[in-house]
């Protein structure tokens, strides 16, 4: 919890310099030992996804160069970067002078970031900076049903805003597959308990299965949990995994984006069930409802 919070709920004055030592790296098994996820690369693969709205830096001769970073490294990892020192980390680019030019800059930008964080998290890290949206912009998500729109789910009455996974348990349905979200996810900050909001996908096949209700029950329980979003996600996984042992299961929270950074974690239980489009550092996908 310390390092956790070393900037976390301070008040940190941004860097006016290029500052790496300012980022917090985060062992992701302060949350996982709390879940029983002993051996992670047993359970799951996944990635987790940053898009930093806010990113930028100037060329030598004095012209501010802005866009998208999207970064991407693996659930192996031990470690996760803490986003608030992160931003703290980006901003500081923010006066630096990068390149002769807008595209040597860039290439120096991404190199650095990468090398910076790469060394943090011991680990293999994509980024990848966008200077403009593509002419064509993919959707990984496409015939997912949404939750909140099945009748049903708007006469069910809803008690429990603490995680509940009993309420997964409420009313199982036959076997078969599923592809649904919701855009009412909703958790709190581990340290600063501030809300964060996001959309959570779930594709399941398994012989028994969640209802619509008892699922849009569960990630209604959410709501006051604290935890970081890649917490939230592998939560959520093993809550599903551990009672319903499915042949296919994936699941992905797109977080909104908060201090100019979004996180957007997946899980599954085969590579192949990931996001092929998210998790691609060159590609900008659709951005859904809370993004």
């Amino acid at each position: 919890m310390e390092i956790e919070a070393k900037v976390l709920g301070q008040q940190v004055a941004y860097p006016t310099d290029y500052c790496p030592s300012i980022l917090v790296p985060v062992p992701r098994s302060l949350n996982r030992e709390m879940y029983d996820i002993r051996q992670p690369e047993e359970l799951f693969c996944g990635y987790d996804t940053w898009h930093a709205y806010e990113a930028g830096f100037i060329t030598r001769k004095g012209l501010p160069v802005c866009g998208v970073l999207k970064i991407v490294y693996p659930s192996t990892s031990k470690k996760l970067v803490e986003s608030k020192s992160l931003k703290l980390y980006l901003n500081s680019f923010n006066m630096a002078r990068l390149g002769e030019n807008v595209s040597e800059g860039i290439r120096l930008f991404t190199q650095t970031v990468q090398s910076d964080l790469q060394e943090l998290l011991n680990t293999s890290v994509q980024v990848c900076f966008h200077e403009k949206l593509p002419d064509r912009i993919p959707f990984d998500f496409e015939g997912y049903t949404l939750l909140e729109e099945i009748p049903l789910n708007q006469e069910t009455e809803f008690t429990e805003y603490n995680e509940a996974p009993a309420l997964l348990r409420q009313t199982i349905q036959p076997g078969g597959e599923i592809k649904v979200y919701s855009n009412l996810l909703r958790s709190n900050c581990k340290i600063t308990k501030q809300p964060d909001w996001g959309t959570l996908y779930v594709w399941i096949k398994a012989q028994q299965l969640p209802s619509p209700v008892s699922l849009l029950k569960y990630i209604v329980s959410l709501r006051n949990e604290n935890h970081f979003h890649e917490e939230i996600c592998e939560m959520t996984y093993k809550r599903l995994w551990d009672l319903f042992h499915p042949e296919i299961l994936s699941v992905s929270c797109l977080y909104t984006r908060r201090g100019g950074i979004d996180i957007c974690p997946s899980r599954a239980n085969r590579k192949e069930y990931l996001p092929s489009y998210l998790h691609t550092p060159e590609i900008l996908t659709r951005r859904n409802l809370r993004q």
